[in-house]
This record gives structure tokens, sequence and C-alpha cells, in this order.
């Protein structure tokens, strides 16, 4: 979808139509997007490879009401481990992933540009990366940014 990921389609779509039901087919289910379905108020969480007998099913079941997730994606998800980076860290590194370099970090939050780049290397540390692009990718991956 140009301009627009489904998580946050569905958290728009939830926000204007609060009645309306979504499913999110996904190539890749990771536990973390998971965890953002459930918060944007998805309805259906499968993989894209769902057998059509199988989604049939589903469809049917969440226009009837229910709640229908893949099971060996929601066992991940269980299994998942908390984030360990702290909410300043996370939100460092957040603003790291959509392109912003430390000296700009700094001025939006207010910190010194010192303290940005302790709260990169402490979270590239914290989430196991060599770097701070791997630590992104760790960290999004596992759903904590």
């Amino acid at each position: 979808m140009p301009g627009l990921d489904g998580l946050t389609a569905a958290a728009d779509l939830h926000e204007r139509l609060p009645a309306c039901r979504v499913v999110i087919l996904t190539v890749l289910g990771r536990p973390g997007q998971l965890r953002q379905a459930l918060d944007a108020h998805v309805s259906g969480f499968l993989v894209k490879d769902t057998p059509s007998d199988q989604l049939i099913g589903v469809l049917r079941r969440v226009a009837a009401g229910e709640r229908v997730i893949d099971p060996k994606l929601a066992l991940a998800t269980l299994e998942m481990k908390e984030s360990p980076l702290s909410e300043r860290e996370a939100d460092v590194l957040r603003r790291f992933a959509a392109g912003a370099e430390p000296a700009e970090i700094a001025a939006e939050l207010f910190l010194s540009y010192g303290t940005v780049r302790n709260y990169l290397a402490s979270a590239v540390t914290k989430v196991g990366g060599r770097n701070r692009m791997e630590a992104v990718r760790i960290a999004t991956e596992a759903g904590w940014l």
C-alpha cells in the first residue's frame, strides 16, 4: 500500500469506523507485528500462506464477531521476552530508525548530544546488536519499537 502500512490503516479504520472488522495477512508473521496488530484492534492476523479453506473459515468467524490469530504466531508472541529498553532508549532508537541524526534527536527531546549517543549505545548493548542499525532491526523485529 503506497504511503501507508497495514497496521496504520487498521488503526485508522478502527478510529474512524469502530465496528469495522479487519483481518491482516502478512508475509512475515513476527511476534512484534502481532502485538502492534492487537494494539490496532485487528480482528484477525494470519500469515499469507494460510490455506484458502482455512482463510474462508477465519473470515466467517471474524464476520461473526470472533478474533482469530495464527496459533503459531500467538505462541511465539507469548514466548517473546520483554523489551530490555527503557522508555527513553526506545524513543531515541525509534527516532534514529526514522532517519533522525543524534543531533536532531537531541534538539527534539531537549537532551545533550552526548546523552543521545549514550542512549543509542546503551540500546545497542541491551538488544545485542553490533551497531545502531542492527539494534534497530533487532528491536523492530522483536516489536520493541
